[in-house]
């Protein structure tokens, strides 16, 4: 009997940035958390300058062209799913619309379905309190509002999350044991991509299910994927889902040429 499967399913992550600084990192830990027959690439854009995170909205707006231009490539070149890795969900509906076959996930999305799976309550550790308000607006953009029990800020910022291990293990103990004890969360979700490899001993401490904003994606990515090759569920293409026509795109001269990238692949 034929399997859809029997080929790679190849899922690509990507790190919504110029700076190729954790990309070996995740790409270890995809690595090994993958099913049998995943391919992983982990890509960054190949820029002259870079912030080295999105925590402010003008950051972002500069990268919208090229995660769009990315997903349109993943839709291009046969990869079956792909995350925008940043928890903002950074122009996620906008990288859908030019996706083609692609599917494409984001970790705010992802995490809360996961959440809300496991828990009633659930409360997102982020690094300030300056993320809240459009993680909020986002969460509630989701239809999960009426299930946030709260946020809980570490005063950190991005970069600091992987200097000093200890120390952000400790700080996000800390707020998710308030969460749950103050605010009455049942699960915590952990509010940045960077926050990863700490979400089990945070766990084990807390007792509740602390969801990790790498592995909650990838997994989801990675499911959808195979969902797709089995049963043919690929993005639609009708109504507000439309895409703009190759015709139209190439009259304007829009996402012609391929997007520049650096990429890890495992």
């Amino acid at each position: 009997m034929y399997d859809p499967c029997e080929q790679p399913i190849r899922v690509r992550w990507l790190r919504p940035i110029g700076l190729t600084t954790f990309d070996e990192p995740i790409a270890r830990l995809l690595s090994d958390i993958r099913l049998p027959g995943t391919e992983v690439e982990v890509a960054s854009f190949d820029m002259p300058f870079s912030p080295p995170h999105l925590e402010y909205r003008a950051y972002e707006a500069l990268m919208g062209d090229r995660i769009v231009a990315t997903a349109r490539d993943a839709g291009q070149n046969g990869i079956d799913a792909m995350v925008i890795g940043c928890f903002y969900d950074c122009f996620l509906e906008d990288a859908r619309e030019l996706s083609g076959n692609a599917i494409i996930i984001a970790p705010c999305e992802a995490c809360l379905t996961v959440a809300s799976a496991l828990a009633n309550r659930f409360s997102i550790i982020v690094g300030r309190d300056k993320w809240i308000e459009q993680m909020r607006n986002t969460v509630e953009r989701y239809g999960m509002g009426s299930r946030l029990a709260s946020f809980r800020s570490l005063g950190m910022n991005v970069p600091e999350f992987q200097k000093d291990h200890a120390f952000t293990r400790k700080r996000i103990i800390e707020e998710a044991r308030r969460a749950v004890e103050e605010d009455r969360a049942e699960a915590i979700v952990l509010g940045c991509t960077l926050e990863f490899g700490f979400y089990a001993e945070v766990q084990k401490e807390i007792g509740v299910p602390v969801i990790d904003a790498v592995i909650a994606p990838f997994k989801h990515a990675e499911h959808l994927a195979r969902l797709k090759r089995q049963f043919g569920w690929q993005p639609s293409r009708a109504w507000s889902c439309e895409a703009p026509s190759e015709e139209e795109m190439r009259s304007f001269g829009l996402f012609q040429t391929q997007p520049k990238l650096n990429r890890t692949v495992i």
